[in-house]
């Protein structure tokens, strides 16, 4: 990978990591289901004005957009709200990739190896110890909440599967749609027409920042830069780097909002990291020493 690609791909997984900070700030003035609904609402309008509609079935868009705007983000920022640290939502929500090989076994009867078996082992020890120490900051219901959205983001890459080679960017745009009504539906029964208005009338320009990060920054950036550059490396180049995101959410999380890091804390991201790393790399490590 020549070194602009390299550096592109490291300012897109800054960009990743770090948008758990921006989600924990931003959430301070909007409440999650109508910030969820914001994001999704900018990341398709005007976008899908100028991109083309992917060539898929709408049914395979709309699935898409329900899982991971609806089951992923919906969980994701209700359990940054008060329920998890944003550090250790950016580490456990990457438990993805576990959901993602449980339900191909389940759904597509693929075989599940042994090291994949290791690698979930050590996630789950990982896992364990976060539950062991739930405090004030970070309690059962916000892991429980978290490894929802990775479930839902894990249903959400199988369906995307599906499509086949749509064009990424435009297929996340149009999906979007499907996400934003669902959403300010829920916003309205859960969280109420007063508290919505209170907060869009409080909502200062950070906060409309904030929103307009995770939609364009996160959304559309993002996944037009992860497109583009899985078009021109091998998957086996691009996506290992995707480790990164949860090394860059602890460290900007410790940074910026001073998250502490016990030495349990860092523990429970080893493992979880250990098994990551062992899930992603080993197929390709043994490929490589097999020829």
């Amino acid at each position: 990978m020549p070194l602009r690609h390299l550096l592109l791909a490291l300012l897109l997984m800054v960009v990743w990591g770090s948008n758990f900070v921006v989600i924990k700030t931003t959430l301070h003035q909007l409440p999650p289901l109508l910030m969820a609904a914001l994001r999704f609402a900018l990341a398709a309008f005007p976008a899908l004005l100028w991109l083309p509609r992917p060539a898929v079935d709408w049914r395979n868009v709309a699935a898409y957009g329900f899982l991971i705007g609806v089951v992923q983000f919906s969980c994701l920022y209700t359990a940054i709200q008060g329920h998890i640290t944003p550090g250790l939502a950016s580490l456990v929500v990457q438990t993805q990739a576990f959901f993602t090989t449980g339900l191909a076994m389940y759904f597509l009867r693929e075989r599940v190896q042994a090291f994949q078996w290791g690698a979930l082992c050590l996630a789950m020890c990982g896992l364990g110890l976060i539950a062991w120490h739930t405090d004030g900051d970070t309690s059962l219901l916000g892991l429980v909440l978290v490894l929802t959205a990775a479930l839902g983001w894990s249903s959400g890459t199988l369906v995307c599967k599906q499509a086949g080679g749509v064009n990424l960017l435009s297929y996340v745009v149009w999906s979007s749609v499907w996400a934003t009504f669902p959403l300010l539906g829920l916003s309205l029964v859960f969280e109420g027409w007063p508290v919505i208005q209170e907060a869009l009338q409080q909502a200062h320009a950070l906060t409309w920042a904030g929103v307009a990060w995770q939609a364009w920054a996160n959304t559309l950036f993002g996944y037009a830069v992860w497109g583009w550059l899985m078009a021109r490396h091998p998957a086996a180049t691009v996506a290992p780097l995707s480790l990164l995101v949860p090394v860059f959410g602890m460290a900007s999380s410790a940074l910026l909002l001073g998250e502490p890091l016990p030495g349990w804390k860092l523990g429970a991201a080893a493992l979880v990291m250990a098994g990551l790393a062992l899930n992603v790399l080993w197929p390709r490590w043994r490929a490589r020493h097999a020829g």
